[in-house]
C-alpha cells in the first residue's frame, strides 16, 4: 500500500495571532486537506503555550465537519490528566456521532509542566501522569459501555447510574442521553511518542492503539517500532506498519531551490528560529538529529535542519528522501505533515499540500511492496 498523508495541526501560530485567526486557519486547513486527499487531520490540545494555543481542538473539528466529507479527525491529543474522564468520554462520544465514523481519539499525558500546574498538578512526574492516563482511559471505556458502575480510584471518582426501562412516555423524557461513540463502537485510539524509549509506544502496543511518532531521528524512530511491536505481540496482537504514523516537517514546491527558500525565509523558518530550535536545544531534543549526522547538537541550526532533517524539496526530491528514510527505518503508513502559520499568504502552503498528497504519497511504499505505475498529476 502507498503511504497516506495527514496533517498535524499544532498549530505553531506566531504570537499576536488572535484566537479567531487560529480557529479560521484550522478550519481552512481541514478544507484544503480534505480537497487534496489527505486521510487525517490531528489537532493538538495545548492550553499554556502561546505558539501552540488550542485549548479546545473539538471546536475546530466540529466546524470542519460541516465543510468536509472524507478526512478523519482526531485530537492529538486530549491531555487526560487535565480533565475529568466522564467529561472527556461524553465529549468524545458526541463528536464521534457528529462525524459519523470520521473520528479517532488521541490521548496523552501532557508535555508542558505549566499546563499541568494550571490544572492543579503541581509537581507532575511522568510516571504519575502516565498512571493518570491509564486510570482515565479505564473510566472512559466504562462510561461508553453504558453499564452501571461506580469507581473510586486514586485520581478520580466516576460512575454510570443504573437506569430502569421506560414504561411510560413520561419515563422516556427522563432517560439518559446516549453519548456512546458512533454506532456503539469504541473509537480507534492513538498515542504519540518522542523520546527514544517512549513509554507511550509501550502503552500503544499493549492496548493495540495507533502509534504516532514525533520524528526525532532515525534511531528513535526504529526504536519506537521495536517497543510498539514487542508489546503488541506480547499482548496477542499482530503489528501492522500501515497503522504507524510519523509526524515530520515537510514542504514541497516545484523546485528544490524554491522549496528551501520558502522554508528558510517563510513561516517555518520563523517558527524554528524563534521558538522550536531554542526549545529543542534547551531540552536535548536535537540529540537524535545530531547522532544521525555525527555532529554536536549545539551546531544544529535552521539550515542544517532543512538540509538534513526536514523533508524539503521538489516532488522528486521529497519522494527520494522519504523512500531513503523508509529503507533505513522500515517505513510507516501515514506521514503527518506538521502545520505552520501561512495565514497571511496561504498559496505556497496549499500548493505544498497538493503536491505532497498527489505527487509524492502515491510514489512512497513500504519496503518490499512493488510500486504501482502512477500518472503525474498537474497542480495549477
Amino acid at each position: 500500500m502507498a503511504m497516506e498523508t495527514g496533517l498535524i495541526f499544532h498549530p505553531y501560530m506566531r504570537p499576536g495571532r488572535t484566537a479567531k485567526q487560529t480557529f479560521e486557519w484550522g478550519v481552512q486547513n481541514s478544507v484544503a486537506c480534505d480537497k487534496a486527499g489527505f486521510t487525517s487531520m490531528m489537532i493538538s490540545e495545548h492550553a499554556s503555550q502561546i505558539w501552540e494555543n488550542i485549548p479546545n481542538p473539538e471546536l475546530i473539528m466540529a466546524a470542519a465537519a460541516l465543510q468536509t466529507s472524507q478526512i478523519r479527525f482526531a485530537p492529538m491529543a486530549h491531555i487526560l490528566p487535565h480533565q475529568h474522564p466522564t467529561k472527556v468520554a461524553i465529549m468524545v462520544g458526541w463528536l464521534s456521532q457528529i462525524l459519523e465514523g470520521r473520528y479517532f481519539l488521541g490521548i496523552g499525558a501532557g508535555a508542558y509542566p505549566q499546563a499541568s500546574y494550571m490544572h492543579g498538578i503541581k509537581d507532575a512526574e511522568p510516571q504519575m501522569l502516565n498512571d493518570m492516563v491509564r486510570e482515565s482511559l479505564n473510566i472512559m471505556e466504562q462510561i461508553w459501555k453504558r453499564e452501571p458502575f461506580f469507581y473510586e480510584g486514586k485520581y478520580w471518582k466516576a460512575g454510570f447510574p443504573e437506569e430502569a426501562p421506560a414504561e411510560t412516555e413520561e419515563d422516556e423524557q427522563h432517560m439518559l442521553a446516549n453519548f456512546a461513540p458512533f454506532q456503539g463502537a469504541f473509537p480507534e485510539i492513538a498515542v504519540t511518542g518522542f523520546s527514544e524509549n517512549s513509554p507511550s509506544m509501550k502503552l500503544a502496543g499493549e492496548r493495540n492503539f495507533k502509534p504516532v511518532s514525533i520524528y526525532s531521528g532515525k534511531d528513535a524512530l526504529k526504536r519506537h517500532w521495536e517497543i510498539y511491536s514487542e508489546a503488541n505481540i506480547k499482548a496477542g496482537f499482530t503489528p501492522d506498519r500501515q497503522r504507524h504514523a510519523v509526524s515530520q516537517t515537510v514542504f514541497c514546491a516545484d523546485t528544490d531551490a524554491e522549496a528551501k527558500k520558502l522554508v528558510m525565509e517563510g513561516p517555518i523558518g520563523y517558527c524554528f528560529d524563534r521558538y522550536l530550535i531554542p526549545i529543542w536545544q534547551r531540552f536535548g531534543m536535537m540529540n537524535g538529529f545530531a547522532k544521525d549526522g555525527g555532529i554536536d547538537p549545539s551546531d544544529i541550526d535552521l539550515e542544517y535542519l532543512v538540509d538534513n532533517v526536514f523533508v524539503v524539496g521538489s516532488p522528486d526530491t521529497v519522494v527520494d528522501k522519504l523512500n531513503t528514510l523508509f529503507e533505513s527505518c522500515g517505513g510507516w503508513g501515514t506521514l503527518q505533515v506538521e502545520s505552520h502559520d501561512y495565514y497571511d499568504d496561504p498559496t505556497p502552503w496549499w500548493n505544498s499540500l497538493e503536491l505532497i498528497a498527489k505527487e509524492v504519497a502515491p510514489r512512497v511504499k513500504l519496503p518490499g511492496v512493488k510500486p504501482a505505475v502512477t500518472e503525474t498529476v498537474a497542480v495549477a
